[in-house]
């Protein structure tokens, strides 16, 4: 085998000249070698097998078998060409599999892998992308079991994003977090892209539901839907996804309220995500917050679509119900019980009510995050009363501490043993009568005349 060195070298001597045997001596090579790669017959750097390839009578049924099963096991197939008489290893069947690239790409399993990627084109102000992204373990106190979900809203053109945290991923979750991102990216763009999720649209064919088409109508946008499996389609918000679990999801700490982590997202996405440089400007370069300003978005409506979040809560010990960073109470009787809690999107109060859907209680909506007890006179009445009503001021009795029956118990015990005694009287009165006349035991006793 020539290296590629001595490969130029004898193109370079032949076109002098030189003959085939020259050549062969100065580079300590035998004619037959040199006269195979001034020939093109061999490649240099490429050793050529000292026998005849094994395997390639088997590459047609190997590569037929996986384009019929692009997940075949490798084993699987090799036990198959075994049995019609492939004689080599296991490890060089792999291998050849692997350098004459005979397992196809299967599509549909790894639709954004092994395939080229399109650059699409964005002009400024034409689409907002939205996801789901589930954030897991999120802190106890939030009640929100084992995921919290975040919606990801992210302008295509400039890749500004911003992100709005919910308790569930229902159509109702969905209007709140589309209307309170949309306000934070300042605007709305003349198309919504979703992927295919069931609160949008019917997954099987990508129809837009007749309850999300009100909502667009609302906002005057255009709904496009992804194609099935195509997730690299909307890759600005799928990019920040990522970015919002890794960068900021991982480190937020364990003692922080739903609302105190919505403002940390709101201030990661104004000082990091803002801050990213990104193809644009006068010297080609230029941030993310200079091109989200440049973008014509359009006013959001005044009013967000009236839909109605509901949520069961529990009651705590003071009859009071947490929503959204306040404390709204209802009557005390309903102490440490399940109740449904309804906000519509849009009007300024909160319905309680009970798991059967009666509602006891109407509040004036305070601002999230707030901190404040908003609590029904009447409540603080029932309240109090019931706890007045409860409280004892006697002092607590001693662990080792003498306690004789009193009257009232004394009493009691008088009743039981008198009715204990007339059971026993009768008895006696029904004996008093039976005469035992002893004199015919004797005389059975005289007539014995043996021991048996």
């Amino acid at each position: 085998m020539l290296t590629r060195e001595e490969d130029i070298d004898a193109h370079a001597l032949r076109r002098q000249g030189w003959t085939i045997s020259a050549i062969a001596r100065h580079l300590g090579r035998d004619r037959k070698t040199i006269r195979a790669y001034l020939a093109g017959d061999r490649v240099a750097g490429e050793r050529k097998p000292a026998e005849d390839d094994r395997f390639d009578p088997f590459v047609d049924y190997v590569r037929e078998r996986l384009r019929e099963d692009p997940h075949l096991w490798a084993v699987t197939l090799f036990d198959e060409v075994t049995g019609l008489g492939y004689d080599r290893s296991y490890p060089t069947f792999t291998r050849q599999i692997r350098t004459r690239g005979l397992r196809p790409h299967c599509e549909p399993c790894s639709a954004t892998k092994g395939r080229p990627a399109a650059v699409i084109e964005h002009p400024a102000g034409e689409e907002t992308q939205w996801d789901w992204v589930e954030l897991p373990d999120p802190p106890a106190s939030w009640g929100w079991g084992k995921n919290a979900h975040l919606l990801v809203g992210a302008l295509a053109h400039s890749g500004r994003w911003r992100g709005t945290l919910a308790a569930a991923e229902d159509q109702a979750q969905l209007i709140d977090a589309l209307d309170k991102t949309t306000r934070k990216l300042g605007g709305l763009t003349k198309k919504w892209r979703f992927d295919r999720m069931t609160t949008v649209c019917r997954p099987e064919s990508g129809k837009v539901t007749a309850t999300f088409a009100a909502v667009a109508k609302h906002y005057g946008v255009q709904v496009a839907i992804c194609p099935p499996r195509r997730g690299n389609r909307k890759g600005v918000v799928e990019k920040s996804n990522h970015t919002a679990a890794q960068r900021w999801w991982r480190t937020l700490p364990d003692d922080v309220t739903i609302e105190e982590a919505q403002a940390s997202l709101d201030r990661f996405c104004q000082l990091r995500g803002d801050a990213r440089l990104r193809p644009g400007g006068v010297d080609g370069r230029a941030s993310v917050l200079t091109l989200a300003e440049r973008e014509p978005l359009a006013p959001v409506p005044t009013a967000p679509f009236p839909a109605t979040i509901t949520e069961q809560r529990s009651v705590s010990a003071q009859a009071l119900v947490a929503w959204r960073g306040n404390f709204y109470s209802v009557p005390p009787e309903l102490a440490r019980a399940q109740v449904v809690v309804s906000q519509r999107l849009g009007e300024q109060h909160v319905d309680i009510a009970t798991t059967g859907g009666i509602v006891i209680a109407r509040h004036q909506l305070a601002p999230d995050g707030a901190g404040v007890m908003v609590r029904d006179h009447g409540h603080v009445i029932a309240l109090e009363q019931l706890v007045l009503a409860g409280h004892d001021t006697s002092r607590p009795h001693r662990r080792k501490e003498r306690i004789p029956p009193g009257p009232a118990a004394l009493a009691a015990a008088d009743v039981l043993r008198a009715g204990q005694q007339a059971p026993n009287a009768r008895l006696s009165d029904d004996h008093a009568d039976v005469v035992i006349d002893l004199s015919k035991y004797d005389r059975a006793a005289t007539g014995r005349n043996t021991l048996t």
